[in-house]
């Protein structure tokens, strides 16, 4: 079981590494796209969200699996997880997302299934410009929070 944690815990800081740079590459390719008026910089945009989110995701599905020893299923499977990772579960972890994180990564998991399912010609980017200007802040304090949870993982790894 320690060996496991601190395996979780290496794998939550080396993916945090892609989502600061995914984060970061949506923000330039928006201020470009701003600048330029070029929608192609929107596709990566979009992209980088999706990936930002996606990262997130495998986080969570990670943490589901070799924690709670559940991940949801069926068509409500990926709110249901962000549910669960909001959730305190006694005698097993603490909850790895706040409230108001869970809330807002909510938007980015919706953006998700966009860019899944529609033509890139098709974003809205005043909607993509909404998520972009949240993702730094919102992203801030998830990392902390994920942070906090290897931290824990750690600790309870050290006995």
């Amino acid at each position: 079981m320690t060996r496991s944690l601190r395996r979780l815990a290496s794998r939550i800081r080396d993916e945090i590494q892609g989502l600061d740079r995914a984060v970061q590459r949506a923000s330039e390719a928006w201020q470009r796209a701003t600048v330029s008026s070029d929608d192609f910089y929107i596709d990566s945009v979009a992209l980088n969200l999706h990936g930002f989110y996606a990262g997130l995701e495998r986080l969570f599905e990670l943490i589901a699996t070799e924690m709670d020893g559940t991940s949801p299923a069926g068509e409500a499977w990926h709110q249901l997880l962000l549910q669960q990772m909001a959730t305190d579960i006694p005698q097993v972890r603490p909850p790895v997302l706040s409230l108001a994180s869970r809330d807002g990564l909510d938007k980015y998991r919706a953006f998700r299934h966009i860019v899944r399912n529609v033509y890139a010609f098709r974003f809205d980017p005043v909607r993509i410009g909404q998520l972009v200007d949240g993702a730094g802040p919102l992203y801030a304090q998830v990392r902390a929070e994920l942070l906090g949870f290897a931290d824990f993982l750690d600790a309870r790894a050290e006995g």
